[in-house]
């Protein structure tokens, strides 16, 4: 009786099951079907009245894998159809209604922002509208397949595209410098898949246009074919293309108050609020360029690939978290070998005179004076070498100390004439601070800190102590050649590290033929 009654509940399961099924099926085949009456509807060809959603899907996966070497991204876009049945969204929802027609408007003003219209392929999107606009433009369901598959394809991943190429800028910075450490998003997968959700094109198509007071400066400028003074206005058109995609990169500061060091202007600011509360002059570390012999309308083959100087200052955003007054300079091997050494060679009394301490295997050497230091070379050195605090220590009275992988900093330096010449990249990789207890001040305010600080950094017989800072600051070291300053004006900088080359160069195959 028991097996019975279970053998009855499984008939009525699967009956269940059964019905389900069939109301599933016909429920997907009455929606399937709304794909051939609103193309038909819409088109009034009546080869759309015959087409089938199954048969097109076949298609249109042949399509994906025929084109995938010329979509940006194959596999995002195959995921997304593959997940919505192979639906032609762009076909269904934006052939109609003029959204691709302004799609493509907005591609064939690319240049705009510096960019070849062709590569987002306007004209072949175009062409293949014009098929389904045309009576007779699609004759068979074949060519009504094949149609909508390439044009659906052309549009979603142009239209990706050129949304990532104005929000994010068309080049990666981390892709071509090999010293670029700032935390810069790139498109991921949400942000491109937003494309194929998109209600509105022509309020999506505005939202995603830079709009940023600065970019706009910079583009009206290049529009209008401006020259910067002592440039013809071709370097200057170039100037402003490499700095037009630097503001598209999303790394720009998100704080209230930072520490921001442009390297090509040779200059620190501290920002609060959106204004200079701090400003000051400073040495960057050592340029491949600082002769200015190449230009970005003149320079040769080899400035193309980043090539950086042994000495030049990384691009980086960390958070400066503590100060070292009266610090120890721990000198790098790579000063040491080059500098220090062969100093010590010429003078026995060179390292005593500078204050410098000797170590080997961690051991303090009393007299290093009597250490043949003409012998000792790159390869053979075992020493170690600690500058102490004191009026010649090269970090001068105070550091700013904040996590790097390339080990550098903020420092004050005894060396002051520096912070007279124009071209100040003469560092080995530091940045050295014209005014470094002001910046103290802005930073911890007036504070007992800072208090301290203030005094420690006079003592005749100076000890090394670190102190906190709370909150931390954050602090961007980056690379600017043009922007506009508050008056609106302007300002172009030399390009000491050639990295305005190196940008340019990569940019060249997404611009405009000359």
């Amino acid at each position: 009786m028991i097996l019975l009654d279970n053998a009855k509940k499984t008939a009525c399961f699967l009956v269940l099951m059964l019905f389900c099924l069939v109301i599933m099926f016909q429920s997907c085949k009455k929606k399937r079907s709304d794909m051939a009456n609103i193309l038909y509807k819409k088109t009034h060809n009546k080869i759309f009245k015959d087409i089938d959603p199954e048969e097109f899907a076949v298609v249109f996966k042949k399509v994906l894998k025929s084109e995938r070497s010329i979509m940006s991204n194959p596999l995002l876009i195959y995921n997304h159809y593959d997940q919505d049945d192979y639906e032609p969204v762009f076909v269904i929802n934006h052939l109609y209604n003029g959204d691709l027609a302004a799609m493509i408007a907005k591609f064939r003003k690319a240049n705009e922002h510096g960019f070849d219209p062709k590569i987002f392929q306007p004209d072949q999107i175009g062409a293949l509208m014009e098929k389904f606009y045309a009576k007779d433009g699609i004759k068979t369901t074949e060519e009504a397949y094949r149609y909508m598959a390439e044009l659906e394809i052309l549009a979603s991943n142009s239209l990706i595209n050129y949304s990532s190429a104005l929000q994010y800028g068309i080049l990666s910075p981390r892709k071509i410098y090999s010293r670029y450490f700032i935390k810069t998003l790139r498109p991921d997968s949400a942000s491109m898949n937003k494309v194929f959700f998109i209600e509105n094109m022509p309020a999506y198509l505005d939202s995603i246009q830079p709009k940023d007071p600065e970019y706009l400066t910079l583009q009206k400028a290049f529009l209008n074919g401006e020259a910067a003074p002592k440039l013809s206005k071709e370097e200057t058109r170039r100037i402003l293309l490499v700095n037009m995609e630097r503001l598209r990169w999303k790394n720009k500061p998100s704080e209230n108050e930072y520490v921001y060091v442009n390297i090509a202007d040779f200059q620190l600011d501290v920002i609060d609020s959106g204004k200079s509360v701090l400003n000051m002059r400073v040495c960057v570390g050592e340029g491949r360029n600082k002769k200015y012999l190449n230009s970005l309308e003149n320079y040769n083959d080899t400035c193309k690939i980043d090539n950086p100087f042994a000495h030049e200052t990384p691009l980086l955003n960390s958070v400066i978290h503590s100060v070292q007054v009266n610090p120890i300079w721990n000198i790098p091997r790579s000063i040491a070998t080059k500098e220090i050494i062969v100093e010590a060679a010429k003078d026995p009394y060179y390292l005593a005179n500078k204050n410098i301490n000797v170590y080997r295997n961690g051991k303090l050497i009393e007299d290093p004076e009597t250490i043949d230091w003409t012998k000792v070379t790159k390869e053979n050195s075992e020493y170690e070498f600690k500058q102490q605090p004191g009026a010649d220590n090269s970090l001068g009275k105070i550091k700013f100390l904040f996590e790097n992988k390339s080990n550098v900093y903020l420092h004050d330096t005894p060396a002051k004439d520096a912070f007279r010449y124009s071209m100040r990249a003469v560092s080995h990789g530091c940045v050295r601070l014209e005014k470094p207890l002001d910046l103290a001040h802005t930073l911890f305010r007036d504070t007992t800190r800072y208090n301290l600080i203030a005094k420690d950094m006079q003592e005749d017989d100076p000890t090394s102590e670190d102190i906190g800072l709370r909150p931390k600051v954050p602090v961007y070291i980056t690379y600017i050649t043009c922007w506009s300053d508050k008056e609106g004006k302007l300002q172009f900088r030399r390009d000491v590290y050639g990295l305005d080359i190196v940008l340019y160069d990569h940019l060249k195959k997404f611009l405009p033929a000359e």
